[in-house]
């Protein structure tokens, strides 16, 4: 009983300990996927930062730094989560230590993703890119990702709506 008490407390320490790997893939700004030893494969999102999807603006931007920071580095992440999709919900770390995420917000390439985060000093790092427009804040009508994936499935929904009325209205006739 003791050893089961004992494996429990670890658990924690141990799944969501810090691993090295080798980046060799950019999805979009905010999602990587990293080869660990063995040849196995990892998908991560970025813990604390949400990057504009690939068909928003800046989205392509957003890849492409992500990619320059760390495309083919060995870099440190800690998991944090598990995200809804399956994708293990990382802090990644490259370069003696520079945080992904932070970097991405300060150089206006990502949102702070305060729903997800308690670290206030992201937010204030969004807010001096915002004054300095830098990056996606050159963009007066810069949206959140989040709030472009809400309106997206809003508009699926409401096209899945007619199509239903249209299918029903077919079959009435």
């Amino acid at each position: 009983m003791k050893r089961f008490m004992l494996l429990g407390l670890l658990f924690p320490v141990l799944f969501f300990s810090q691993t090295t790997g080798k980046i060799i893939k950019i999805s979009d700004g905010d999602t990587v996927t990293i080869l660990l030893k063995g040849n196995r494969q990892k998908k991560l999102r970025l813990a604390e930062v949400d990057c504009p999807e690939n068909g928003q603006a800046f989205g392509k931007n957003a890849k492409q730094f992500t990619s320059a920071q760390v495309f083919g580095k060995t870099v440190h992440f800690i998991e944090t989560k598990t995200d809804r999709y399956g994708r293990s919900v990382a802090k990644v770390y490259y370069d003696n230590g520079k945080y992904l995420s932070k970097e991405l917000i300060r150089a206006g390439m990502g949102w702070w993703y305060f729903s997800y985060s308690k670290d206030v000093s992201l937010g204030k790092l969004q807010k001096a890119a915002q004054s300095k427009k830098i990056g996606l804040w050159q963009d007066v009508h810069a949206v959140a990702p989040w709030e472009y994936r809400k309106m997206k499935r809003e508009l699926r929904n409401k096209k899945y709506q007619v199509n239903k009325k249209n299918t029903n209205a077919k079959a009435m006739i």
